[in-house]
């Protein structure tokens, strides 16, 4: 009834940040729509979904204070940008977008020219049923990308006829993430953090995005789910799922890893794993926002409400940070 939709209401108040100086402010905790997209060629997906729910995700996760959508022309060739149109056409004020340009599909090499960047931005903005981008990031380019004055001229070109609000860079490495800042003053950079993954606060990244009072979008969260603590040894992933392409000595890891990291957290598998995942990402100020992939209403309302507990405790952040100096948490 009424006091019980109330209660959920109440549990689950969203807090927002500000995206760095982009004018732009995101609730802490977004939502990754790479999953939502689909099964595309080979191992570029999460596998087969379904459009309905994915749709009732979207929905659940605005109705719980979720405001950031972070998607990309190559998710899904594009249909992770079509079911965000559907959802959020009709309340498009409601949402900050965040889509990125450069690839446009997994197999095809990525184009970062200015002619390319402007198409797979007007693409963008029919599927999301919007007239303009919030935040466009350019989707792992090469820095001698960034380097060039026609990709610069294309993003000042949208920026003043209105089809984007910012523009930002999603990066393949925190390293990358600190050039971007540096060398190309990029308002908004986008890179993988987790507690599995803390290259971003040991290679300096976050304190540069304080340094130049950038926004700084947390990737890949839950570690593709493994910080969840529920996949084990025994799970067997979907046909089209990226994480059967991984060898078999990482994804151990990664499962041992998960186990060690929500045993010093104090966290069960399950809802308490990952929402001790994403507040662990939540306790550094330079983080403006984390995306976590989200594919039920059932996710959407449990990460939503990591953002109603806080961040972790000084000690329980310590100890993570102390078993990843001692633990190497990637097979290489």
């Amino acid at each position: 009834g009424l006091v019980g939709a109330e209660l959920r209401w109440r549990a689950c108040t969203m807090k927002y940040r500000q995206l760095g100086r982009s004018g732009l402010t995101v609730s802490e905790i977004g939502f990754g729509a790479w999953g939502i997209g689909g099964r595309t060629d080979g191992l570029t997906s999460y596998g087969d979904t379904d459009d309905r729910t994915s749709l009732l995700a979207l929905a659940q996760a605005l109705d719980s204070g979720i405001s950031f959508f972070d998607t990309s022309a190559a998710y899904g060739n594009g249909h992770s940008e079509e079911l965000i149109g559907i959802a959020f056409g009709h309340k498009r004020d409601h949402v900050v977008i965040a889509t990125k340009a450069g690839y446009t599909s997994w197999n095809q090499a990525p184009d970062f020219s200015e002619t390319a960047i402007i198409a797979s931005v007007e693409a963008s903005l029919a599927r999301l049923r919007s007239d303009y981008i919030d935040l466009l990031q350019l989707h792992n380019p090469p820095l001698e990308a960034l380097r060039s004055t026609d990709l610069q001229a294309a993003l000042g070109t949208l920026k003043t006829a209105g089809k984007i609000r910012s523009w930002g860079v999603s990066v393949k490495s925190p390293a990358e993430g600190v050039e971007a800042l540096t060398v190309f003053g990029a308002p908004v950079v986008q890179a993988n953090f987790n507690m599995m993954d803390v290259r971003a606060v040991t290679d300096g990244l976050l304190d540069e995005v304080l340094r130049h009072g950038a926004g700084f979008i947390g990737r890949t969260p839950l570690c593709f789910g493994f910080l969840s603590g529920t996949i084990t040894r025994e799970t067997k992933f979907a046909a089209g799922d990226h994480r059967s392409g991984w060898p078999r000595a990482q994804l151990d890891n990664w499962i041992d890893g998960a186990a060690e990291l929500l045993s010093a957290t104090e966290s069960q598998p399950g809802m308490e794993g990952v929402q001790s995942a994403l507040r662990f990402c939540l306790s550094f100020k330079a983080l403006s926002t984390v995306i976590p992939g989200i594919l039920a209403p059932s996710e959407a309302e449990q990460n939503a409400r990591a953002s109603d507990l806080g961040p972790l405790a000084c000690a329980t952040l310590h100890r993570v940070l102390e078993i990843n100096r001692q633990r190497q948490f990637f097979v290489r």
